[in-house]
């Protein structure tokens, strides 16, 4: 009998060894096919979440980008909704739960339009909007019975009409020519034209025309306007927006983002903050009392100034309040919903989730999960349903429902893909600088890792410098393709990196390379010392954007 035992222990064994065998090191290839699942919107009554999952291509024309729609109990599982050539985006349920309002390129359509799906009664999603300039971003009134979005207009032109004239009278124009005579004039990867976005809202109703609200701004009509966003006021009546008036003085300060708030009638905007601090993402809270918005310390010789969580009375926009002020953490995003605040905070590597009451209090944290980023939550009506996207280092991003101080997977569109992938688990390595610092790195180790080999050390630097190497899931920067060749990555997280307090993230002025390089020395030096795994002799270094400066400063 033991002799039987004993051998099936071994053939166990050696199939475990056999599956372990068949793991393979992550390409380019593998991780590209990866789907893209988008940022979760939880129905008002908390039974149902829409999301985005793109099926990626090299092709870009072969590439499908669909919204899918899944139970928050689990007991229905993830199916398509849509089945368009486009890729849809912004999706928003309707205040009822009927409708899904969306952003899509049909064919038919010269320009991105809003579509509405009735998710109750079914059937195919209908265009909404008919703008030749486009439209995104659709928002639900409270009442359900219009639609706020944004579309990109020439200025001066307050009709579809006008615009089209401009249009066309541009497409006659033979040359190609630009004319700059105010900064900026490129964006990344394409050059600026003098279109503005502009908020317009529409009513639901048949035979609807859109209405830009910006028609009589003043402000709009200012060379250094930027549009940044708009919402509706808790009672419909208002559309509260942020906005800047000194976008052409980038070049040599910081621009200065204020929220403003317009009729849905129309007319002329009120400024609503003005004290020098940026401010953005203004939101109502559900009962009406208060105005919720990011704010910043603004052109204040400082390098970096941390996003705070601050609260205004609604509608005297009196007794301005930091919601967070203990806690020393950017706000990456946040939502409300029935007097709760959830929100999604940077802290030393990770994106951890928080409640907060609107009135104020201690932040509580949502999750006992101590790896990976909890990103763009969305709640329920009544705050019971809470849903975020959830990735880490060894994993793309997913839907999640937190429960019970934990997560549980709506969506795992990967699952499959990543068991056939052989990536080690990131190694999180603390040690004190010179300086007395302590500063945090990531250690990676390769596909098909032995412990009693030698591996060369790839020092990776991050840019920014206002960022983090963050347990979380990179396309452009994935850490096991990085380390698949064969090379022990440490990443480290130094002096002027988000995350570890607004003090740690500005000590980089005036010290823009010793001091950030030398920590990054003495991290590697660390884990040369700490594991006989790698090898001290053979090093390299790298980044990108800063982490290239930096780079060079250690090649010097």
């Amino acid at each position: 009998m033991i002799k039987r035992l004993l051998t099936i222990s071994i053939a166990l064994c050696f199939i475990t060894f056999s599956f372990a065998q068949t793991k393979q090191a992550i390409t380019h290839e593998s991780m590209w096919a990866m789907k893209r699942v988008s940022a979760p919107q939880v129905s008002p009554d908390g039974k149902w979440a829409i999301f985005n999952v793109t099926d990626p291509s090299y092709n870009e024309s072969e590439q499908v980008s669909d919204i899918w729609i899944a139970s928050t109990d689990g007991t229905v599982k993830p199916r398509r909704l849509t089945t368009g050539k486009g890729g849809e985006g912004g999706y928003q349920w309707s205040p009822d739960g009927r409708y899904i309002a969306f952003s899509t390129k049909r064919e038919g359509d010269d320009a991105g339009q809003i579509y509405l799906l009735n998710v109750k009664d079914g059937g195919e999603a209908q265009r909404f909007t008919n703008l030749s300039t486009g439209a995104s971003s659709p928002q639900w009134s409270p009442d359900g019975k219009s639609i706020l979005f944004n579309s990109s207009v020439y200025p001066g032109a307050f009709t579809d009409s006008a615009n089209k004239k401009i249009a066309d009278d541009r497409k006659k124009i033979k040359y190609k020519a630009r004319v700059y005579t105010s900064f900026p004039v490129r964006n990344f990867d394409h050059w600026n034209d003098d279109k503005q976005t502009h908020p317009f809202i529409q009513s639901i109703e048949p035979g609807s025309a859109a209405k830009d609200l910006f028609t009589n701004v003043t402000i709009a009509g200012k060379e250094g306007f930027g549009f940044s966003g708009a919402g509706w006021s808790s009672d419909g009546k208002e559309i509260i927006f942020s906005a800047t008036t000194d976008f052409n003085t980038a070049a040599y300060q910081d621009v200065t983002t204020n929220i403003y708030k317009v009729s849905v009638n129309g007319g002329e905007a009120t400024q609503l903050t003005n004290d020098g601090n940026g401010y953005g993402n203004a939101q109502i809270s559900s009962d009406g009392k208060y105005l919720l918005c990011y704010s910043s310390a603004n052109n204040n010789y400082k390098v970096y100034n941390i996003n705070k969580l601050t609260r205004f009375d609604w509608p005297s926009m009196q007794n301005k309040t930091y919601l967070t002020p203990a806690l020393d953490r950017p706000v990456n995003s946040y939502t409300e919903s029935n007097g709760v605040i959830v929100m999604s905070v940077e802290d030393q590597g990770n994106d951890k989730l928080f409640s907060l009451p609107v009135s104020g209090g201690t932040p509580q944290l949502m999750s006992s999960n101590p790896i990976g980023c909890y990103n763009s939550p969305s709640v329920s009506a009544d705050g019971k349903t809470i849903l975020c996207s959830y990735d880490n280092a060894n994993m793309p991003p997913e839907v999640v429902k937190i429960s019970n101080n934990n997560h549980v997977f709506i969506s795992s569109f990967n699952e499959e893909k990543l068991k056939a992938l052989d990536m080690p688990q990131p190694e999180v390595v603390w040690m004190t600088s010179s300086r007395g610092k302590k500063i945090r790195s990531l250690l990676i180790r390769p596909a098909g890792f032995d412990a009693s080999k030698k591996y060369p050390l790839f020092v990776v630097m991050h840019g920014g410098p206002a960022g983090s190497w963050k347990d979380n899931w990179g396309y452009r920067w994935n850490y096991h393709l990085l380390a698949a060749p064969g090379y022990v990555l440490v990443m480290t997280d130094y002096t002027g990196s988000t995350g570890y307090g607004d003090k740690f993230a500005q000590d980089i002025q005036y010290d823009p390379f010793k001091g950030p390089g030398n920590e990054i020395n003495e991290a590697a030096a660390d884990v040369i010392k700490r594991y006989p795994f790698i090898d001290g002799t053979k090093q390299a270094a790298g980044g990108g954007s800063y982490g290239g400066h930096l780079a060079n400063w250690t090649a010097m």
